[in-house]
């Protein structure tokens, strides 16, 4: 029987380059990210999009809620810290991480960029 290659081993596919040296919170420099199939402008994202994106930087659970919600990058960059905290019935742990260390960034250089 034939294994399917690991994805990492597939050529020619984009991958997500994430530095996490020093983030044990679960955080990172969105500055970092090389794109992944994905517009850059979060406002751009489906709701694929979004789920693809915290399953990649390590919410593969919490991804799931973003599906069920139908949390496209338009409703992902107008969340409050109270909806990611109440509104996704995720455990307060993660969703903490979640809105300050993702939401929030994103939303942050979406504003800078179309301030431009």
């Amino acid at each position: 029987m034939k294994k399917a290659p690991d994805i990492k081993d597939t050529p020619g596919l984009p991958m997500l380059s994430i530095d996490m040296e020093n983030k044990e919170n679960g955080s990172l420099d969105t500055e970092n990210l090389v794109e992944n199939g994905r517009p850059p402008d979060p406002a751009d994202w489906a709701v694929t999009d979004v789920v693809n994106y915290f399953r990649t930087v390590g919410f593969e659970e919490q991804a799931h809620a973003f599906q069920e919600q139908e949390i496209d990058g338009k409703s992902l960059l107008l969340m409050t810290r109270n909806d990611v905290l109440t509104g996704l019935s995720l455990k307060l742990g993660p969703a903490l991480k979640i809105y300050e260390y993702h939401v929030k960034p994103l939303q942050t250089q979406h504003l800078k960029n179309t301030s431009l």
